[in-house]
């Protein structure tokens, strides 16, 4: 049970920056693995494709067992205590845990777009939308103004429904992690309450991945470079920053025992 415990977003956000060193010194050989494993995939290709996957994941589950322990902990040795290997190489079954809940999420996540997008669907087929118009981008014949501020309205309004999901979603790690069983909806009750904290700390700490966006947006970061950097980026510094903040907002969240 979430008790009334408050999430104040700048203290949060300060426990996370301050814990990232002890995640590089934690789990620089995940860190370092993943990192290799990613940069290899334009490499990857057809029967060998199959087997990247396979190691890809694997590296992935370790990175974020390994970040996700030392995330809700106080320091590296209680951090082994719940199975944290050298240089957070480990693969037990709070890896397995992550993989079924991360599965589950996936899995209602995608059914919440799907009626999002029948629902738009119908939406924009019932609103009779002049189609020629639309492909000619000649967007005032395309209908009436209210009908196009209604159908804008209602489609922010169904995206920030699947934000809203993901969001309260994203505790699923840590809480796997410390209650040692796999959390997957359930970290919705854990988050309730703490939406706007989370959803502007992830925000913030999303920095590295907005900034190789807009990279690769001006044509800075392209070809197996450019894959490289993305893979180096996401696992040593996105990865590390996203699972300190959630592990410090699940630690002043959970209250269970």
């Amino acid at each position: 049970m979430n008790g009334h415990r408050v999430l104040r977003l700048g203290e949060t956000l300060w426990a996370a920056f301050a814990i990232l060193p002890r995640l590089w010194r934690g789990a620089w050989g995940a860190i370092l693995a993943a990192a290799v494993v990613w940069s290899i995939q334009p490499l990857a290709a057809g029967a060998a494709s199959l087997i990247w996957a396979a190691v890809g994941l694997v590296a992935t589950l370790v990175l974020v067992g390994a970040l996700g322990r030392i995330a809700i902990t106080e320091d590296l040795p209680q951090a082994r205590r719940l199975g944290l290997g050298p240089a957070g190489l480990q693969f037990g079954r709070p890896e397995l845990r992550l993989l079924c809940a991360g599965l589950l999420c996936a899995v209602f996540l995608a059914m919440i777009l799907s009626v999002v997008a029948l629902v738009l669907l119908a939406l924009f087929g019932m609103a009779e939308l002049d189609a020629q118009a639309i492909e000619l981008r000649q967007w005032s014949a395309v209908g009436p103004v209210w009908k196009l501020v209604l159908l804008a309205a209602v489609t922010v309004f169904a995206l920030f429904a699947v934000v809203a999901f993901s969001v309260r979603l994203s505790l699923f790690a840590p809480a796997t992690i410390g209650r040692g069983q796999m959390v997957s909806l359930q970290s919705m009750s854990i988050a309730r309450g703490a939406f706007w904290p989370l959803l502007v700390g992830l925000m913030v700490t999303s920095a590295p991945k907005i900034g190789l966006v807009l990279l690769w947006g001006a044509g800075l970061l392209s070809g197996t470079a450019g894959w490289v950097v993305f893979a180096v980026v996401l696992t040593a510094f996105q990865a590390p920053l996203t699972l300190a903040f959630v592990g410090a907002a699940y630690r002043r969240l959970d209250v269970q025992g």
